[in-house]
């Protein structure tokens, strides 16, 4: 009886669901069970005198090797996991028990795929990393990267886009991207037919392969021209399409699948209803900080900035100067051509002032048509002059709004840090009393 039994037991070991390894001292398949080849897709033909640590995720190699020398020298593993490349290339989670004989030279391993299980798992965290990034991240472009970053934990993506689209004028713009290639995204219409395009309209996921998969010639640099495969999901919030979110991979790593496209969809609206979180919220703040009708600094903003600057200058021993600017008769072009004209002016107004300053500079609207400008790290008096008188040129020139020939002119008074004042309030009085003064002048 016991020989039968012994004659049945690799028939017994085929009929077990976990996969039964056992591998050489140089760590090459030896024996193998018919669920092995369930578990990795290849046979035990194709198995046999392969190293194991071939089918190991690269990733997961060194501690897989690690935990093979604890094994052979002596120190059973009940529960050890790690990631394999099936033969199909999808991952499959592993875990695994395993023992050493030292007499026979040999380690015997029985392997339990646990795709499913830590599937779920890392669904399950990545929904909560996603609202929790909505909460925490300080803005729009740290929220796209943690996203990229969650991503990463469910799919290869070292290629990563989000696509935003503006139905109103069918355009598409690309606030936050990666790409292998090097590949740059530009803002530009979106075109029907491409893949991005259908995401988009269809509002549904959509995977291809090969050269086919939606990048045109046009966006790759010379000699970037290789298969990817190109994975899309539409990102949809309160049943309206706001864009799509885009993976690639190279082809010949076989990394999507249709079980990919599901993954990555499941996801796809809690990083639609984060972003549209974020949005708001970035609105909000936004509206907060700066005047509706001119989007320049409001006066918190701009005093914000102004003790930011000045602790700046004092830590770097530079100088700043702090502008004040007044419309000369604005009065005058609201009793005579009604308000609305005279708000057309004031944006008109902000456009050229900002167009005349640099990017490090700030412009504010604190009030009515009284306007601040904070110039940062000038090398004396004549810098500020020179602003000015750029800044008059652009105030002259006439305005053609409403039907109407508007010429302005502008009182503008300045202090400069520190020899004006070392606070705020100093140099604010001192450059309101010169704006007033010159305004004063311009009366007489």
């Amino acid at each position: 009886m016991r020989k039968d039994i012994q004659l049945l037991l690799p028939k017994f070991l085929d009929l077990l669901l976990d996969a039964v390894c056992v591998v050489d001292t140089q760590g090459r398949f030896v024996f193998v069970n018919a669920a092995s080849e369930r578990v990795f897709g290849y046979t035990a033909k194709e198995l046999l005198g392969t190293p194991m640590i071939d089918l190991v995720y690269p990733a997961d190699r060194e501690l897989t090797l690690n935990t093979a020398q604890k094994v052979m020298s002596g120190e059973p593993i009940p529960h050890f996991e790690n990631r394999y490349i099936h033969k199909n290339g999808h991952l499959v989670d592993v875990m695994w028990s395993a023992s050493w004989s030292e007499s026979e030279g040999l380690r015997l391993a029985v392997a339990r795929d646990v795709t499913p299980l830590r599937r779920a798992e890392r669904q399950q965290k990545a929904l909560y990393d996603i609202s929790e990034a909505a909460h925490t991240a300080a803005n729009l472009t740290a929220l796209y990267q943690q996203i990229h970053q969650i991503i990463t934990t469910l799919l290869p993506a070292e290629s990563f886009c989000v696509a935003l689209y503006q139905a109103t004028n069918n355009q598409l713009t690309f606030p936050y991207y990666v790409d292998q290639l090097k590949r740059r995204y530009h803002d530009r219409e979106l075109v029907t037919h491409e893949p991005l395009g259908k995401v988009i309209l269809a509002g549904k996921s959509l995977l291809m392969h090969g050269t086919q998969s939606g990048a045109s010639d046009s966006q790759l640099p010379p000699n970037k021209l290789v298969e990817m495969d190109w994975l899309g999901v539409p990102l949809i919030s309160a049943d309206k399409v706001i864009g799509a979110l885009v993976i690639q991979q190279p082809s010949d790593r076989n990394d999507y699948n249709e079980q990919s496209e599901q993954l990555l969809h499941f996801v796809s609206v809690q990083i639609a209803n984060a972003i549209t979180r974020k949005q708001a919220e970035t609105r909000l703040l936004h509206l907060a900080s700066h005047d509706a009708l001119t989007n320049l600094a409001n006066r918190s903003l701009f005093n914000v900035r102004l003790e930011f600057a000045l602790k700046q200058a004092h830590r770097d021993n530079q100088q700043l100067a702090l502008l004040y600017i007044d419309l000369n008769k604005f009065k005058m072009i609201n009793d005579t051509l009604g308000h609305e004209v005279g708000d057309r002016v004031l944006v008109e107004f902000s456009k050229r002032l900002k167009s005349s300053t640099r990017e490090s500079d700030t412009v504010g609207r604190i009030g009515g048509d009284e306007f601040t400008l904070l110039l940062v790290n000038i090398h004396s008096q004549s810098d500020v002059e020179l602003v000015i008188a750029k800044l008059n040129d652009s105030f002259e020139k006439p305005m053609q709004i409403g039907g109407h020939n508007i010429t302005l002119s502008a009182s503008i008074g300045f202090a400069i840090y520190p020899q004006d004042g070392r606070k705020r309030e100093h140099l604010a009085s001192s450059a309101d009393a010169n704006m007033y003064k010159q305004k004063k002048s311009r009366l007489l």
